[in-house]
C-alpha cells in the first residue's frame, strides 16, 4: 500500500509538472507566416506596384509618383487598422496617419499637374532610392508578425516610414524644385514623429 501511495504522489508531481510545461509554453509570443498576414499583404502589394514604376524622369518627378504609391500603401495599411484593430490608440496613430498622407497625395498630384521637368535624369538619386525600397523590404521581412492587427501595424509602418524619410532626404539633396524640398521635409519631420509613437507603444504593449 505505501509504494501505491508513492507511485501516486509521482505521478501527481508529474502531471502537474506537464501542466505547468504547457502553460509555459503557451505564454509569451506567437506569429504568424508572413504569407497569411493581411497587413503584410498590403505592404508587399504596395512594394510590387512601386517596383514596377519606370523612374525615368528628374527626381522631383520620380519622388513625386513614387510616393503616392508609396502613401497609398500607408493609407491602405491604417484603413485595415481603423477597421479591424483593437487598440485605441493605434487606432487613432493610424487615422492620423491615413489623413495626413490622403492630404500629400493631393499635393503630389497637383504638383505632377503643372510642373515642367527642367533638369535630367539623375542616377544617384535613383540608386539612392532602388537602396532605400530594398531595405524597406528587408526591414519588413524580418519583422516578427503576430496576426493582431495593432502589433502588425506598428511593427510595418515603421520601416514604411523609415523609407520615405531616406527618399525625402535624397530628393532634398539631388532634386531642384523648392516645392517638393518643402513636401519632403514636411515628410521627415511628421513621420520622425510617428515612429517614435509606434516605437514607444510597441515598448509598452510588447509581448516578449
Amino acid at each position: 500500500m505505501k509504494n501505491f501511495f508513492i507511485i501516486r504522489s509521482w505521478a501527481m508531481l508529474l502531471t502537474a509538472s506537464l501542466f505547468l510545461a504547457s502553460c509555459e509554453q503557451e505564454e509569451g509570443l506567437e506569429t504568424q507566416p508572413h504569407d497569411q498576414n493581411k497587413m503584410m499583404t498590403i505592404m508587399h502589394q504596395m512594394m510590387t506596384q512601386m517596383e514596377a514604376m519606370p523612374m525615368n524622369s528628374e527626381p522631383d518627378i520620380d519622388f513625386a509618383k513614387m510616393m503616392v504609391m508609396h502613401h497609398q500603401g500607408a493609407i491602405n495599411m491604417a484603413q485595415e487598422e481603423i477597421a479591424n484593430g483593437k487598440d485605441a490608440e493605434m487606432i487613432a496613430i493610424a487615422q492620423k496617419i491615413k489623413s495626413e498622407q490622403e492630404k500629400e497625395i493631393q499635393e503630389f498630384n497637383t504638383f505632377l499637374a503643372s510642373y515642367q521637368a527642367d533638369q535630367p535624369m539623375n542616377m544617384a538619386f535613383h540608386m539612392e532610392v532602388m537602396e532605400s525600397m530594398e531595405k524597406m523590404g528587408r526591414e519588413s521581412d524580418l519583422r516578427v508578425i503576430t496576426g493582431d492587427t495593432d502589433q502588425d501595424f506598428a511593427q510595418l509602418m515603421i520601416p514604411h516610414h523609415q523609407a520615405a524619410m531616406e527618399n525625402a532626404k535624397s530628393v532634398i539633396e539631388h532634386g531642384n524644385s523648392p516645392v517638393i524640398k518643402t513636401m519632403a521635409q514636411k515628410i521627415i519631420d511628421s513621420q520622425m514623429m510617428d515612429i517614435k509613437e509606434l516605437q514607444e507603444w510597441l515598448l509598452e504593449h510588447k509581448e516578449y
